[in-house]
């Protein structure tokens, strides 16, 4: 199967559905923490002070990290070029300091958007399929796609240049089927959102969810890494993002750790507010 680029044309200006899905993942995560906050009868305007702030801070540790990366500071001025975890660790950054400005406690902020980022993540990456971006390796498999205008080309001279071994004696332009490591992630991350969900009202300390996101999250980016067709391998057959998993899933497993048995947090006098679309008070410590 062929998979082209998909791109809504306006004029001269050109909507792609990696932005459209960015944009979508956002929206979809704002909606998840409105949910949640809702039930709860806290204050909802919270959740749209945390898109706000999740996307200003997102596009620019994405963009910074990708110039990290490739040491090409011309890229800040690009539609192109952002890294997941540059993305992430700037959203993370910015998020808490609107939290702080708001004086609402760090783990309330961490209990709303554990889930919320594992069914934003799994949106974004069906952008990245949608534009031929993040593929795996070569593939027989039945459900292996071919990406002919892709982020580059799943073309065999592409994938020697990321260090994948092809089959020898083809044309360095034929355009070889590959894993769509970027769908396996999104089934991932909606299973993990599907399991986090309904736990997000379980006993435990507030804020403990995640802990058990970041290590989810890491480890299902560590096993994907294994399949994906990249040329920043090091350490032997080790990626950049597999070494900055394992770090994830480390700083996960220490957040679960401290939080699960600790007492809930009050969630502070701006949280607490009812907002004008709020129904009924219900619980707001964490626990049912």
């Amino acid at each position: 199967m062929n998979i082209y680029p998909f791109t809504i044309h306006l004029g001269s200006f050109a909507i792609t559905g990696f932005g459209l899905m960015m944009m979508f993942a956002f929206l979809v995560a704002g909606w998840i923490m409105r949910v949640d906050l809702h039930e709860r009868g806290l204050n909802e305007a919270y959740s749209g002070d945390i898109i706000v702030a999740g996307v200003i801070g997102g596009i620019v540790g994405a963009k910074l990290w990708y110039v990290v990366l490739t040491r090409d500071p011309g890229a800040l001025f690009t539609r192109g070029g952002l890294v997941w975890y540059g993305g992430f660790l700037g959203g993370v950054i910015a998020v808490l300091l609107t939290g702080a400005r708001h004086k609402v406690p760090a783990r309330w902020t961490m209990q709303l958007v554990g889930p919320a980022l594992a069914a934003a993540y799994a949106v974004g990456r069906v952008g990245c399929f949608l534009i031929g971006d993040d593929y795996g390796g070569p593939s027989t498999l039945p459900w292996a796609v071919k990406f002919p205008e892709g982020m580059p080309p799943s073309t065999v001279a592409s994938l020697q240049e990321f260090g994948v071994r092809v089959p020898a004696g083809l044309d360095p332009g034929t355009v070889l089927a590959v894993h769509p490591t970027q769908i396996y992630e999104t089934i991932i991350m909606l299973a993990v959102f599907a399991y986090l969900w309904p736990k997000r009202n379980a006993t435990g300390g507030t804020g403990w969810i995640f802990g058990a996101y970041l290590m989810f999250a890491g480890a299902e980016r560590f096993l994907v890494e294994i399949l994906r067709a990249k040329d920043d391998r090091f350490l032997g057959s080790f990626t950049i993002a597999q070494v900055t998993s394992i770090a994830v899933i480390v700083a996960g497993a220490i957040v679960y750790a401290k939080l699960r048995p600790a007492a809930a947090a009050e969630p502070g006098e701006y949280l607490s507010r009812r907002s004008s679309v709020s129904g009924d008070r219900k619980t707001v410590n964490g626990d049912r």
